[in-house]
């Protein structure tokens, strides 16, 4: 019989102050639900404030401190993200089925739908076989295991140079278990879901996922927004009409910045040459489908007079002083407040074809400004990410227009229709496979 003391759940949080709170609501339902239950209160760790790692999010490096401090007198370590909802009773109960002197990694199955470079092409030949947990319905390490990865760790830390979203951490995480650790493979818990709370199942369900695109007020208002779009001359037949096609309408105050002036557009001629290699200092890439309207709603729970800088966070050299970063392909917002900070620091390009969104990253890292990760901003296109994923997603944007009809993504995927439009819902859409 397991006690709730004995469980240490570990909350996937940010200093962002809007996320921020979410965690602390998290842990204070968890908190709550125990005391109504009269048992003794569990742990529970916001991980922003156990970031003594820059790559704390990544979660391994934690696994150390995990064993130490919890390594004899806890079973389970229970990671979640702020938008899970939890049934602490469900979820005992559930843990219970397993014995704790054995090495568990438990969670909500995802796998990918074909051989896709965000796994870097890892099970070409049948990328089913290989399960990793989806992170936002909640997914649990057994004691003996975390203390056999911290010792792993030990003598083989991670060695990849970079590390991409935290989405696909999770398979990082399970490829580092089963390859490195002589872990087991993902055990998959159905009670671990990612529908909301008045999904169909939710009876059987020990997690659930809050799948709204998140709205604090009104939106911000499209005058409030700058979309600067980087470009180069050869993009200007072929990708330019695109985004003209699908989701310029949307903007207010919109700039195409290139190495060249075309006035037929018209781009602004920033008197940089392009570098295959560079890119220029913007928010979005021409070869990003994204949608205004949702990024309006999402950036109403942004204080503009905090310094934001807001993405999908990737890491660079995180095991050895790195630092995150936000990857340009997804798209960059950035505060009023954080842009005036950045132009009165002295950080700048260091080379003409330096990565413009890592050296973005080195420059807030370096003024103590963190990266707030949105999972709605995608670095690749749909069909890169497991269904399963994107199901309990309002997706803002998606990359790269290789072997896909970026105009048909954008209609399936992204344009807002009337309904969503006029009182903000949650929508479901008519998703063809693409």
């Amino acid at each position: 019989y397991h006690k709730l003391k004995e469980v240490v759940f570990v909350i996937q949080s940010q200093s962002n102050s809007f996320h921020s709170k979410r965690a602390e609501d998290l842990k204070r339902d968890i908190l709550k639900q125990t005391a109504d239950l009269g048992k003794e209160l569990p742990t529970v760790l916001l991980i922003h404030q156990m970031d003594r790692h820059e790559g704390a999010w990544t979660i391994l490096p934690l696994m150390r401190d995990f064993s130490v401090a919890y390594g004899r007198n806890s079973s389970w370590i229970f990671f979640c993200e702020e938008d899970t909802r939890i049934q602490v009773v469900k979820l005992l109960e559930i843990l219970r089925r397993f014995d704790t002197s054995k090495e568990w990694f438990l969670g909500k199955a995802l796998h990918d739908e074909e051989s896709t470079i965000i796994h870097h092409y890892a099970f070409a030949e049948n990328p089913t076989v290989f399960k990793f947990p989806d992170f936002a319905a909640g997914w649990a390490l057994s004691i003996p295991l975390v203390n056999k990865l911290a010792t792993k760790l030990k003598s083989e830390p991670v060695k990849s140079d970079f590390t991409i979203d935290l989405k696909h951490e999770g398979s990082s995480i399970a490829l580092y278990i089963w390859q490195k650790g002589d872990g087991p493979h993902l055990t998959p818990v159905p009670e671990f879901c990612t529908g909301d709370v008045n999904s169909d199942r939710v009876d059987q369900c020990a997690t659930t996922f809050s799948n709204f695109l998140p709205l604090c007020g009104e939106p911000v208002k499209k005058e409030d927004v700058f979309v600067a779009v980087k470009t180069c001359r050869k993009f200007h037949g072929d990708r330019i009409p695109v985004v003209k096609q699908t989701w310029e309408r949307e903007a207010a105050l919109i700039e195409y910045y290139s190495d060249y002036r075309d006035i037929s557009i018209p781009t602004v001629d920033l008197g940089v040459p392009n570098t295959e290699r560079g890119k220029l200092l913007t928010v979005g890439s021409l070869s990003q489908v994204t949608v205004i309207f949702r990024l309006r709603k999402l950036l109403s729970c942004y204080d503009p007079n905090e310094p934001v800088f807001l993405g999908e966070r990737y890491g660079y050299g995180l095991g050895t002083g790195g630092y995150s970063y936000i990857t340009g392909g997804g798209g960059m917002v950035f505060s009023r407040t954080a842009v005036q900070r950045l132009l009165a620091s002295k950080c700048r390009c260091y080379s003409m074809d330096a990565p413009d969104d890592m050296v973005l990253g080195m420059c807030f890292s370096g003024l103590g400004i963190p990266i707030t990760h949105s999972p709605l901003f995608h670095q690749a296109r749909p069909m890169d990410y497991p269904k399963d994923y994107l199901s309990h997603q309002i997706p803002v944007s998606f990359h790269k227009h290789w072997n896909i009809d970026p105009v048909k993504v954008y209609f399936t995927w992204l344009a807002p229709n009337t309904e969503e439009a006029l009182n903000g819902k949650k929508v479901e859409f008519n998703r063809e496979d693409l």
